[in-house]
């Protein structure tokens, strides 16, 4: 049985979210007779269970095994050079440190000799000892060396500074270098034994990888009613294996901080019972949501702008990717062949990019801060279904929060905050609060009525969901009544959550009352009370 080494490099890879499936391609002639065909190296880590053989040709496959195959440490000739000249680079700066300790010494000495010397000319020139002229020549030639030597220091400081930079860019290069080299000292290898019929034989070869993955990420950009989706897709890897330039696909099958709207928590009343205790109630956390876009002028046109009459030039295109749906899963096909190092960087490639419409409207929930937040419904109308991941939010230019995607499927709504909007004012009050005892028995009541201001002072239709909410007794000795809902809500959920939809018009206010009674029974305290 003779052995015969092929070389079949990478032609396809697949993508997950988790790992990789890589397909490989060679040919050669065989003639008649058992060979064993050798492909390496391969990554260490495939999983040796994927690993499946096709092709095409006059040949049988009698059997297939993978080793672990040691491969001699990298003598790329380029390395070499680059930390040889990383040597040579650190030797000249040692140089340069020890010229400038050299010449900071030296002009140390010079100021030291100038400074005894002038006491010794001046005595000399009060004797008559010695001439102005000698004192004028002394100091000329102090002058000169100390210029000297400030200007070796200024010469060695640029020196050391580029000296730096190229060190810097040769240790670059190296690290560049370092995820490519290490992976080879130890590497698999597949042998396939063969019979064949004098032929030539194409060998297809696939496995799956570890340490490869693909992640989405969105830009979601709303202008006027409609909201931009541009899906991206991260693919990075660390599998050992370089993939060149080759068919990269990226699959949703699985072979395997965000802001928002405050939520309301139901608010529940109780009597107090001293053993065991209640625990207190934590407030609902929400959180704080970023300051709305400013509205501000539209920039100025810059000098040399094309003239009113000429035409608006189009939009710069993105390339998007191909789409293949399968039953449960999707797969994408980036626009062009893409190469994707293992050093663990990220290739960006553009998935699609969606006009998706948007329905505009404010949020608040006075209860918990009197502020309205500007929201944005977006239908899913396109034909993908959009995985979960980053999203940088932004409204026309301006960014305004960040946020996580959850799955999207065609046609379901998600909801996208996009700030407060300090232009909607609001305002809750405790308009009226009386403690009372009924005439008959001990009953004792707590009536409150709370007024919601809510104005509209943007320059458009507004409409405004406010949310608030009744308390709910847990004990039958406290009775909750309500009194007061004008309006009446639009929803309301038995665990006292209220909604309101005012729509207001530019420059209009809408209010709202809310009032209700809590009835305790002789001798029951109330817990759980708050404003």
């Amino acid at each position: 049985m003779s052995a015969v080494e092929i070389e079949a490099p990478v032609v396809g890879v697949t993508v997950y979210p988790d790992r990789a499936r890589v397909t490989r391609r060679g040919s050669t002639r065989l003639a008649a007779g058992e060979h064993r065909v050798r492909i390496a190296p391969l990554p260490l880590g495939l999983r040796r269970d994927s690993l499946r053989v096709g092709g095409r040709g006059a040949v049988t496959v009698l059997g297939v095994e993978v080793t672990t195959w040691r491969q001699a440490r990298s003598t790329d000739g380029q390395v070499r050079e680059l930390e040889r000249r990383k040597r040579e680079l650190a030797d000249e700066l040692a140089e340069v440190d020890d010229a400038d300790e050299v010449e900071t010494q030296r002009g140390q000495f010079i100021g030291q000799l100038a400074e005894r010397a002038g006491g010794t000319y001046a005595r000399a020139l009060a004797s008559g000892k010695a001439a102005p002229t000698d004192v004028a020549t002394f100091a000329d030639s102090v002058a000169g060396q100390l210029a000297d030597s400030q200007s070796r220091r200024r010469g060695l400081a640029r020196r050391r500074t580029d000296l730096t930079e190229e060190l810097a860019a040769v240790e670059r290069q190296l690290k560049a270098t370092d995820g490519k080299r290490e992976p080879d000292r130890l590497a698999a290898e597949v042998t396939v034994a063969v019979d064949a019929d004098d032929a030539e034989l194409d060998l297809e070869l696939t496995y799956l990888v570890d340490g490869a993955r693909w992640q989405p990420s969105y830009d979601l950009r709303l202008v006027d009613d409609t909201m931009t989706v541009t899906w991206f897709g991260l693919v990075s890897q660390e599998t050992g294996e370089d993939w060149p330039e080759c068919v990269l696909q990226l699959s949703t099958a699985r072979p395997a901080a965000a802001t928002g709207v405050p939520e309301l928590s139901p608010w529940y009343l109780d009597r107090v019972r001293p053993a065991p205790p209640m625990p207190a109630m934590a407030p609902a956390s929400f959180g704080a949501l970023p300051p709305p876009p400013s509205p501000g002028a539209a920039p100025a046109a810059a000098a040399g702008a094309a003239p009113r009459s000429a035409p608006p030039r189009p939009k710069v295109r993105e390339s998007v990717a191909t789409v293949e749906q399968g039953v449960t899963a999707a797969t994408y096909r980036p626009a062009r062949p893409v190469a994707v190092p293992a050093d663990g960087s990220a290739y960006r490639a553009t998935i699609a990019v969606l006009e998706l419409p948007a329905r505009l409207d404010h949020v608040t929930v006075p209860v918990r801060a009197a502020e309205a937040h500007l929201r944005a419904t977006v239908r899913n109308t396109s034909a993908h279904t959009l995985l979960p991941g980053p999203a940088a939010v932004f409204h026309g230019a301006d960014f305004v929060a960040a946020t996580r995607l959850k799955t999207w499927a065609p046609g379901e709504e998600t909801e996208l905050a996009l700030g407060v909007d300090d232009r909607v004012r609001v305002e809750r009050k405790l308009g009226r609060r009386a403690d009372t005892r009924a005439t008959l028995g001990s009953t004792r009541r707590r009536e409150v009525e709370y007024r919601i201001s809510v104005a509209n002072h943007t320059p458009q239709a507004a409409t405004v969901e406010v949310r608030d909410q009744l308390p709910v007794s847990r004990d039958e000795a406290v009775v909750v009544r309500e009194s007061t809902l004008v309006p009446p809500p639009a929803e309301r959920t038995e665990l006292g959550e209220l909604t309101w939809r005012l729509r207001l018009g530019p420059g209009e206010s809408g209010e709202i009352a809310m009032g209700f009674r809590v009835e305790l029974a002789k001798g029951v305290e109330l817990a759980g009370w708050r404003e």
